[in-house]
Formats: structure tokens, sequence, C-alpha cells
């Protein structure tokens, strides 16, 4: 299992790095399982995570915005709660309550009641372990229509504390030099908007047929 889940992670991030890569493209749906890089419209930038811990607040994973397009560590897997699942390949509808597990640290974007590092907002960090976490880690997807679209700008609103996912304008120095502070934020906005970019985009058959592609939940 081991060697089958380091080779789902090497195919991932080689699809993602090397091009812009699209399974299943008979839907231009977000869907169950995908792995993706959400861009924060505002601000140009990925939302992006790496094994870099906060210096002040909760002491979790950080969690920033980034300018670089083919860096690994802005890969995130849309996945279901435990209390609201999603099959593979499954549209995300608007309204629906996901996850975001980042797919290098196997940790999920989450936030809680700590202050953020350079705005005194709300704190964003990677939280749990293997993708195992806690109520802090689900998100609502808010989108026109029925389905989030792929070209859609979306907002993810946070469950438990009723803030947006958003970036600011600082940035942070050393170690994550130039990457920029994101945040939840009170309300909507437009640096709270995010579309799907580069990614590889599940439904069931393609699932169904390519045996190396276990489900992500499992990383």
């Amino acid at each position: 299992m081991l060697v089958m889940m380091s080779i789902y992670k090497a195919i991932v991030i080689f699809s993602l790095i090397s091009a812009p890569v699209v399974l299943g493209r008979g839907t231009q749906h977000v869907s169950c399982g995908s792995v993706v890089k959400m861009y924060n419209t505002y601000y140009k930038v990925r939302l992006h995570s790496h094994d870099v811990k906060y210096g002040s607040g909760s002491g979790q994973q950080s969690v920033t915005g980034s300018q670089s397009q083919d860096d690994h560590n802005s890969n995130w897997i849309i996945k279901g709660t435990s209390k609201q699942l999603c099959k593979r390949g499954e549209s995300i509808s608007c309204g629906q309550n996901i996850r975001l597990q980042h797919l290098a640290t196997s940790r999920n974007l989450h936030s809680h009641h700590f202050s953020s590092p350079l705005s005194d907002q709300q704190e964003i960090s990677a939280f749990g372990e293997g993708g195992e976490g806690d109520s802090g880690d689900n998100w609502v997807v808010i989108c026109d229509g029925d389905y989030w679209e792929r070209d859609e700008a979306i907002m993810l609103r946070h469950v438990d504390t009723d803030v947006y996912l958003g970036v600011t304008s600082q940035q942070y120095g050393r170690p994550i030099h130039g990457q920029n502070e994101v945040i939840g934020i009170a309300r909507p906005g437009i640096q709270a908007k995010w579309q799907t970019k580069e990614g590889i985009f599940i439904k069931p058959a393609s699932m169904e047929s390519q045996h190396l592609f276990h489900d992500p939940s499992e990383l």
C-alpha cells in the first residue's frame, strides 16, 4: 500500500508540474477526488502550504499564497467531510461541505480562533495527520448555479467560524520570503475569490480504468 501511495503522489506531482493535465473532459465541473491548484484571482497567487510551522498563533503548518505556477506544494485534493462524504468523480455542488487536503503533507486546510501572523486577522493553517483532522477542516463552497464550475470564481466559507478564505497584500520574510499571507476574513470580497487552475479532474470512468489512481483520501 505504501508503494502504491508513493506511485500515486509521484504521478500526480509529475503531471501537475509538467503540464496542466485534465482527466475526464466530459464535464466542466470540479469533482471529488480531483487534485487542483487554487488561484486567488485578486492577488494572483496559488494556495500553498509546506512543512513550515507558524512561529506564533497555533504553531501549526503554515498556509500562504505563492506566485509560482509549478510548485507541487500548491496541490490540494478535494475531499468530502466525515459527515458529508463524496464519491470519486462526483461533481461538487454549490453549498456542499468539503475538505482540501494538502497533497505533499496530507494535512487539511484549517482555521480556528487564532490571530494571523501579519495582519492580526484569523489564521489559516494546515492541520491533522494522514488526512484526519477535526471540524475546523470543513469549508462550504459558495458558487452560482448547481455545481462548482472549473473556471468559476468561487469562495470558501469556514463552517465553524463563518470566515472566508482570503489573501492579504502582506508578505512573509524568511523562510517563506515573498509569499502572501492567507487569512480568514469576516466578509466576502474580491480578495476571497478563487479559481481552480492546473489540476487533474477526476470522473468515475477514469478512476475505474486507471488502477494506479487510488482514493486520494488514503494518502
